[in-house]
């Protein structure tokens, strides 16, 4: 069954599921009432009249008020379970559907303005890379997963990595209950808030008198309490020990009770994350990553479930200051310090442990998000990222952001000496080429599925230029912006790789900010050096004379994208079938583009209009300037499906 339809049989399991289940809470929600009218009117009327079987029968309305409360809430839980498992189930189809609109976009968070390749190809915002995995809930998750975004993993980890999302990848069921699990808590709050108790010296640590004094106060209380009520003491010894407690209590009870306060409040914040620590500790994982990622949460005794556990049961024993009971339970036994040395055991045991337990929660769920696309892309396969590879060679490769009616191409860059040179006209998907070896390049550095039939590259870093913007507010002129980012680049394949990582360049359409002479001759400079770097990349231009240069002509493998002119009756004026071929563009198409959106020469003056790109000509065939691929219509120009494999 494809993925979309398993979705979809999800969803309409959720949808009854949530149907049943709110006729439930609906008819209990009026049960509870009914029983409290009824056992609260039952038993007033059986205390004023004095009629015992009344009072009984109210009391076992009570009872049964009771018990549908904690029914209703129960059922309400499950509803909202319901719920959440048809969302997410919804979203899964728009992360197919490439639905941007329909999946929600969680994460605002962008890089630097300066990173070397985020901006160029859309590993952030809406309808980029990180919207294509956002199932990861919490903060962890996404700081992780921001990471491996922005940083490829070592070469030694990538296979790991790959073998982990391949466990996950058909585990449909934990993976959506883990997403669920944490979209259960309507706001993970900031977990640094506990870590910082949890890693904190401990109060009493400075004060050991204070735990001794309590410990042998109440014990003495307790003992010459026990011997006076027995006759065994002339004298009432144990006035004095509770003379002591009331003074610790009446001195230090208030800066212990704050003490115990901020622990307990803190605790809280973690108790959002003690289910989903619960399922990595329950689960049996079978690859090197997960065992190894995981271990800090299931290795220690006791693991991170059971310490949170106990972390609950040692807060449920603090005793409010306002209780009626607070102040002769202190007198008795010091029970605040005892509560706090407790706190304060764990805090330096398993607390210690607690920063470990959420970084493994936050890997595993950006594992997690790897293997829902891997899940949701069944033709997608893991590339081969290895030092011994010396070129990017893919067959089959589109990009990964655009819907299943993308079209792929064979890509080779490399060896190390050559460069990819991109031609073609203007809208022909040369842009769309870089950035679909962009960002698959980017999912294989995080240990992630590709949209490619078959994929083999050597670690790589990324540098781009391609979306360059000048900034009124930094007083950087577009030119001036774009010298920064190709300087950026330049650094990038200067800085070398001892592991083997190679510079992995992709430049469009460089230094369009100067004129044509300097910019020929600066871009020919630019991409010589890269290639003396060691560098391997891929260029797009429209100068055709940019691999004449001897400097370049040796080291260019030329490709070409065209576009395909209607001039018979009834023909598209224009289209595209995004296929690239060997060798250099043999067209251009600006001016006839100009001319499809009513922007036709027509004597001495430009003639704006809508009525000069002949009788034929259907408003649906223009494609907006400025337009990606990934927007625009390629019903009339994308070829079916199953020829979807592209030409080297």
């Amino acid at each position: 069954m494809a993925p979309v339809d398993v979705y979809g049989a999800r969803v309409a399991d959720a949808a009854i599921r949530y149907a049943n289940l709110n006729r439930r809470w609906n008819r209990l929600a009026n049960l509870r009432l009914l029983a409290f009218v009824a056992g609260a009117g039952l038993a007033g009327w059986g205390f004023w009249d004095d009629i015992p079987a009344a009072v009984i029968a109210g009391l076992v309305g009570l009872v049964a008020f009771a018990w549908f409360v904690r029914e209703h809430g129960r059922v309400g839980r499950e509803r909202r379970i319901a719920a959440l498992d048809g969302t997410v189930n919804h979203e899964a189809i728009a992360r197919v559907r490439r639905d941007w609109a329909a999946l929600p976009f969680r994460d605002p968070w962008t890089p630097a303005p300066e990173h070397p390749f985020s901006h160029d190809l859309n590993v952030f915002g809406p309808s980029s890379l990180a919207h294509l995995l956002s199932t990861t809930t919490t903060s962890m998750g996404q700081e992780t997963l921001r990471r491996w975004l922005l940083e490829p993993a070592r070469p030694s980890e990538v296979l790991p990595r790959q073998e982990a999302v391949a466990e996950l990848a058909p585990d449909l069921d934990w993976r959506q209950v883990l997403e669920r699990t944490g979209r259960l808590s309507d706001a993970h709050p900031d977990p640094e808030t506990f870590l910082d108790w949890a890693e904190a010296e401990p109060w009493l640590a400075k004060r050991p008198a204070l735990r001794w004094v309590a410990r042998i106060s109440t014990g003495f209380l307790w003992l010459t309490g026990v011997a006076d009520i027995l006759g065994l003491l002339g004298v009432p010894l144990w006035i004095l020990p509770l003379v002591v407690n009331l003074i610790l209590s009446q001195t230090m009870g208030g800066a212990v009770h704050g003490v115990i306060g901020r622990a307990t409040t803190r605790h809280r914040t973690m108790s959002h994350y003690a289910g989903m620590l619960g399922l990595l500790a329950d689960r049996p994982w079978t690859t090197t990553w997960s065992r190894r990622t995981t271990s800090a949460v299931t290795d220690d005794d006791p693991g991170a479930p059971a310490a949170l556990r106990r972390l609950d049961r040692l807060a449920a024993m603090v005793i409010p200051r306002g209780s009626q009971l607070y102040v002769p339970i202190q007198a008795l036994t010091m029970w605040d310090i005892h509560v706090l040395d407790a706190l304060e055991r764990w805090q330096v045991g398993p607390g210690r442990k607690a920063r470990g337990w959420l970084g493994a929660l936050g890997e595993v769920e950006a594992i997690a998000a790897l293997a829902a696309l891997a899940h949701a892309e069944p033709g997608w396969v893991f590339p081969v990222v290895g030092t011994g590879e010396d070129a990017v060679r893919a067959a089959a490769l589109a990009h990964p952001l655009l819907p299943a009616s993308r079209v792929a191409n064979d890509v080779r860059i490399g060896p190390p000496g050559t460069f990819l040179l991109v031609t073609g006209s203007n809208m022909s998907g040369k842009s769309t080429l870089l950035r679909a070896i962009g960002a698959n390049a980017v999912l294989a550095g995080m240990g992630g599925p590709v949209c490619a039939g078959v994929m083999a590259m050597p670690p790589v870093r990324i540098a781009t230029s391609a979306r360059v913007e000048d900034s009124l507010a930094r007083g950087v002129s577009f030119f001036l912006a774009e010298l920064q980012r190709l300087k950026r680049v330049v650094e990038v394949a200067a800085e070398g790789g001892g592991d083997g990582t190679r510079c992995l360049f992709l430049l469009d359409e460089i230094l369009q900010g100067t004129n044509t002479a300097e910019r020929q001759v600066a871009a020919r400079q630019i991409i010589r050096r890269l290639i003396d770097l060691g560098a391997i990349g891929a260029v797009s231009t429209h100068d055709l004379t940019l691999a004449e240069s001897p400097l370049l002509a040796a080291a260019a493998d030329p490709i070409h994208f065209r576009e395909t002119v209607g001039d018979a009756p009834g023909d598209a004026p224009m289209t595209f079938d995004y296929r690239s071929r060997p060798g250099l563009a043999t067209s251009t198409n600006a001016l006839r583009l100009m001319r499809l959106m009513g922007l036709d020469l027509t004597g001495d003056g430009l003639d704006i209009g809508g009525g000069h790109a002949g009788p034929n000509h259907d408003p649906r065939d223009a494609t907006t300037p400025g337009q990606s691929v990934a927007g625009r219509d390629r019903s009339r120009a994308a070829p079916p499906a199953r020829e979807e494999t592209g030409e080297s």
